[in-house]
């Protein structure tokens, strides 16, 4: 059976009680002995107090003097005793003789603890701890002085050790209520203070928050915009790989800690913090590169906290509209073939109210055995359904644009291999044939050629799209496959072909291109069927004058 690990709540509430148990404890414990320590100390002055004020009285003085002393002294004492609360007032002569004890019997016997010395031998008052006759007992000593200033006696005041221990224990009651009390108020306060920890983490445990917080950094890592957040004094909290792509800063710069204002001094994040407004789809220059640019502002308790910005290039925004563009031109070539069989059918329609049977059925007999040759041999060379559709989509849409479309006689493709992506074969062939019509349109009718093979020879797939316009200037071989490198003129131009490119590096092919036979670019691409991606990373293509 599986143990559950218990939740953060309970171990903070566990490990603060514990915390504050253990402090009240050793509290408690050196309270006591300090407490212990100090009446200890109280009850030494006492006796040595009683001891000295004993000594310096005239009556035990003159007792001294008397032919039987503890006669005189042992009353004296006994009262002094009672008085001060004292366990024994002893009084001793300069041998150590008492005259006088609470035991009668012990009088007249020496004094017992061997410390006396330094009362009877140099005549201080002080206070010692030793075994008499009664116990270990804490006593002060003075010495008796007659009138000439000889020492003639001592007097020790005792209080038994058992009984001062009998005092320390009254209070050791106290002191264990209050710890009590200090244990209880730490358990109430652990209580409150783990449920408010726990409220503040979300009710999520540690693990939970360093699966959510690794979770957080691959999905800020996986985003392809650029994300940078700063915190409410404008200090970068955090930067994904992407930010450091678009603001051209090595991986290993550390930008954590930084000001935003020291990365990107045009930066309007301040400004987000300050107000917090949102600033949505901001056109934006970072180090010469134009970037579109979203700023919101992180609210917590109704309080501004930090801003996240995310850019992105707007280049890469322009190549997206390329390629809806490039499906548009394909929708506009399916709507052109609507319109043109639309025409056809009023055609059909007019000729056949105007009782011209045979023309109608000339016309359409024409019509049929020219779509349907056309059909025929598309699909005979073709044989993959989703190429030979877009080549007749293709046929249709040169039929619009009066232009010569051939599918090379050599042409024969049976099926795609499976993993290759179908899809990447469509971009390629679509951006190619359709910059190969954008460079004939502007020819006399009877000049504008498009042709296109397509071949299996068993070991790759072989694509040639020829076009007889001016050919490819010879000034931008080098950059053909760059990003905003373009033959034609036009802001949102330069993507297609980078889009080909990176189609064909993707099914791990290579791509060519020459003068062809037409006068125009003559585009080779070839795509292994086994669909082993190229060894060499960098994009680099052959060309040929």
């Amino acid at each position: 059976m599986c143990l559950k690990p218990k939740s953060l709540q309970f171990r903070i509430f566990a490990y603060g009680a514990l915390f504050v148990s253990l402090v009240a404890v050793i509290i408690g414990i050196s309270f006591y002995f300090t407490m212990s320590q100090g009446i200890e100390k109280q009850i030494g002055v006492r006796a040595l107090s009683i001891a000295e004020t004993t000594a310096d009285r005239p009556d035990i003085r003159a007792a001294f003097e008397q032919a039987d002393p503890s006669h005189y002294l042992q009353p004296i004492a006994e009262k002094i005793r009672r008085q001060t609360g004292a366990e024994y007032v002893v009084i001793g002569n300069k041998e150590g003789i008492r005259y006088a004890h609470p035991v009668v019997e012990r009088i007249g016997k020496k004094m017992v603890g061997d410390d006396n010395e330094r009362a009877l031998i140099f005549g201080d008052s002080y206070v010692s701890e030793a075994t008499g006759t009664l116990g270990p007992a804490l006593r002060g000593k003075a010495p008796i002085k007659n009138n000439e200033g000889e020492i003639i006696g001592v007097v020790s005041v005792g209080y038994l050790n058992e009984n001062i221990s009998h005092t320390f224990f009254e209070y050791v009651d106290n002191i264990s209520y209050i710890v009590l009390i200090a244990i209880g108020i730490g358990i109430i306060g652990s209580s409150i203070l783990a449920r408010n920890i726990k409220k503040e983490l979300f009710n999520l445990e540690p693990v939970e928050i360093a699966n959510r917080l690794t979770e957080r950094n691959a999905l800020i890592e996986s985003v392809r915009e650029g994300i940078v957040m700063v915190d409410a004094n404008g200090c970068i909290t955090t930067v994904n790989a992407a930010a450091y792509d678009t603001l051209s800063i090595p991986d290993r710069t550390e930008m954590i800690g930084k000001t935003i204002q020291e990365v990107l001094p045009n930066t309007l994040l301040p400004r987000v913090l300050e107000t917090g407004e949102r600033h949505l789809d901001r056109p934006m220059e970072i180090k010469g590169k134009k970037v579109i640019v979203n700023r919101i502002p992180i609210h917590s308790n109704g309080k501004i906290i930090g801003a996240v910005s995310t850019f992105r290039l707007q280049s890469e925004l322009d190549q997206l509209v390329t390629e809806l563009s490039q499906v548009k031109r394909y929708t506009d070539a399916l709507r052109a073939q609507t319109h043109e069989y639309h025409n056809f059918l009023y055609t059909i329609s007019g000729l056949i109210q105007l009782n011209s049977y045979e023309e109608a059925l000339h016309l359409i007999h024409n019509e049929t055995a020219e779509q349907q040759s056309l059909i025929q041999f598309v699909s005979k060379r073709l044989q993959d359904p989703f190429l030979g559709g877009i080549v007749i989509g293709f046929f249709n849409r040169a039929k619009e644009l009066k232009v010569r479309f051939l599918l090379d006689e050599d042409s024969f493709l049976k099926e795609l291999p499976p993993h290759l992506q179908k899809t990447h074969f469509v971009s390629i062939i679509g951006n190619l044939v359709t910059n190969a019509f954008e460079a004939v349109e502007w020819l006399p009718e009877e000049r504008r050629m498009v042709r296109i093979f397509i071949s299996d020879n068993g070991e790759e797939i072989l694509l040639e799209i020829e076009d007889s316009g001016k050919g490819i200037d010879s000034e931008i071989f080098n950059a053909l496959f760059q990003e905003r490198v373009s033959t034609k003129e036009g802001k949102s131009r330069g993507f297609g072909l980078m889009k080909v490119a990176e189609n064909v590096e993707d099914l791990g092919g290579s791509i060519t291109f020459e003068k062809g036979d037409l006068g125009g670019a003559l585009f080779i691409i070839s795509i292994p069927k086994r669909g082993i991606k190229n060894e060499n990373t960098d994009r680099s293509f052959d060309y040929r004058r």
